[in-house]
């Protein structure tokens, strides 16, 4: 019994373009070739929404606000649908479901999957993880930033993202690599840096090509410029080239025509775009923040930069835009790590692991007598499945 498939119910209030999407689908079609009933809840239309009814996956369209209304709905889907697990991977949806739980109506293991470095108060972390039965980090950086504000560690899980190699390894369809050449224009002997990514720091790095020896070609992939963003890119020597590119779900395709994958934010959990570049083979140049500390040993599989510093990052892209063999080095250590340690199948087994941990013993309802942060029960580490303790890779301490 303990094997038996479970229907499993993954919830997200976001859903559009961008790596929490592709992970979340990714994550749903694996646990389903695993045997599992999945069915995935959010608002309809959204690339979510397609890309799961277009792999066969059961679509339950939702409405996340007024959120007594979406505590309402959701009560009924659980119930109509036998819902064993309910993951939870955004705010509104997290909320909704904590309510129900605090009002008796969710019988489902309820697991909630934290994926950027939390923003959130330390009561709420303390009361949505006291009242789940499990918490997921996708990195030992979330993770323990979710203990400096209260998690409790006992019910903390760190389950690394994982990448559906497959997908990387696919051909790129020709209209898809069409649509990229012609968004970069001619880049006339220039090395493309690609950041793909929503509004996460990019000025930093537009900042930094005032010190890029190098004329490079930067594309700013997933971002509609705001004025600042214009005119920095306006600013740029005239030896580079700055291009902005709407977001897409298409974005593939640009890293087939870079030569460098950048990451400049600050807040990512363990980032989906710096998976695929890596998995992809392309050298990555990433903040020295977040999860991305977990997946880059600097020097080896990629660089680190000091965040918000535009002269690093200058020498950082230079460094690697200018040697070779250093960038070939990072780049084939990066391929062989993700494609070895972070695969979707990896990520699926470890996910399932915690849901089955969840159902054997569940939390205490709410209103009950709990212990208090610091007890035994709720001040311990938290641990990953298959890792290290700390949810980190044993690295050199140097930089």
């Amino acid at each position: 019994m303990r094997d038996a498939p479970l229907t499993i119910l993954q919830l997200t209030h976001q859903g559009g373009p961008a790596g929490s999407t592709q992970s979340i689908f990714d994550l749903s079609q694996e646990l389903a070739r695993r045997g599992h009933r999945l069915l995935v809840g959010c608002r309809g239309g959204v690339l979510l929404a397609r890309l799961a009814h277009d792999a066969g996956l059961a679509v339950e369209p939702l409405q996340f606000a007024p959120l007594s209304e979406a505590a309402r709905s959701l009560a009924d889907l659980v119930a109509r649908e036998r819902v064993d697990v309910v993951n939870s991977h955004a705010t509104l949806d997290r909320r909704a479901l904590t309510w129900l739980r605090w009002r008796g109506r969710l019988p489902p293991a309820f697991v909630v999957t934290r994926r950027t470095m939390p923003l959130t108060s330390a009561l709420e972390i303390l009361a949505v993880g006291l009242t789940a039965d499990r918490t997921i980090a996708v990195s030992g950086a979330v993770a323990r930033a979710l203990r400096r504000r209260w998690q409790p560690g006992a019910r903390l899980r760190v389950v690394p993202n994982g990448i559906a190699v497959e997908r990387i390894d696919a051909p790129v369809p020709p209209p898809d690599l069409a649509a990229a050449r012609a968004a970069l224009g001619d880049p006339g002997g220039r090395p493309v840096v690609a950041i793909v990514s929503r509004l996460k720091d990019q000025h930093v790095v537009l900042q930094a090509l005032s010190g890029v020896e190098r004329g490079v070609v930067l594309a700013c992939v997933g971002v509609e410029p705001d004025e600042r963003l214009r005119a920095l890119g306006e600013a740029a020597p005239g030896r580079h080239r700055v291009v902005f590119v709407p977001l897409t779900d298409r974005a593939l395709a640009f890293y087939h025509l870079a030569a460098v994958a950048a990451l400049p934010s600050r807040m990512e959990g363990l980032s989906q775009a710096l998976l695929e570049a890596m998995t992809f083979g392309l050298p990555v140049v990433a903040s020295d923040a977040g999860g991305s500390r977990d997946l880059i040993t600097p020097g080896e599989t990629g660089v680190l930069v000091p965040p918000l510093d535009p002269a690093a990052w200058a020498r950082a892209l230079d460094r690697v835009l200018g040697d070779a063999d250093f960038a070939g080095r990072i780049a084939r250590a990066g391929r062989e790590l993700v494609r070895r340690e972070f695969t979707i199948e990896r990520a699926a087994e470890r996910t399932e692991a915690v849901y089955r941990e969840a159902l054997a013993s569940p939390s205490i309802p709410w209103g009950m007598p709990t212990l208090p942060p610091g007890s035994a029960r709720d001040d311990q580490p938290a641990t990953r499945t298959g890792l290290p303790p700390d949810g980190r890779r044993d690295r050199p301490a140097a930089r």
